[in-house]
C-alpha cells in the first residue's frame, strides 16, 4: 500500500474515533527499533493504542494483523507507557478500514 493511501485510511480512522468521543492523543509515535503506534486516543480514563489496517476489504486488511506485528504493538506500548511515566489502563485496538466501512476492534491482544 502506498503511504498516502496509508495516511488517508488513518485520517478516515481519527474522524471515526473522534466522532465516538475518543480524544486523539498522539499519532505515529515511533518507538526507537520497535515500531509505530499509529493512534493513541484517550475514552473514559482509558488509553487505546490503535492499529490501523486498510484494504479493499475487510478480509485483506484483517490478515494484515500479524502476529509479528502485534508483538511489535506491545514492545512499543510499553516503552511509550514507560517514557512517559504512565501507570493507567490501556488496551490495544484495531481499526480495519476498508472500501466500504471502518470497524473498531478492542483489545485485540487478549
Amino acid at each position: 500500500m502506498s503511504k498516502e493511501k496509508g495516511d488517508f485510511a488513518e485520517k478516515r480512522a481519527i474522524s471515526f474515533l473522534e466522532d465516538l468521543n475518543f480524544k486523539i492523543i498522539e499519532k505515529n509515535f515511533y518507538a526507537k527499533k520497535l515500531g509505530e503506534i499509529d493512534i493513541i486516543a484517550l475514552k473514559d480514563n482509558i488509553y487505546h493504542f490503535c492499529e490501523v489496517k486498510s484494504a479493499s476489504d475487510y478480509e485483506t486488511a484483517i490478515n494484515n494483523l500479524t502476529s509479528s506485528k502485534l508483538s511489535k504493538i506491545k514492545r512499543s506500548v510499553n516503552y511509550y507507557l514507560q517514557t512517559k511515566k504512565l501507570d493507567v489502563a490501556f488496551c490495544i485496538d484495531a481499526i480495519i478500514v476498508d472500501d466500504k466501512e471502518i470497524t473498531l476492534l478492542e483489545n485485540i491482544t487478549l
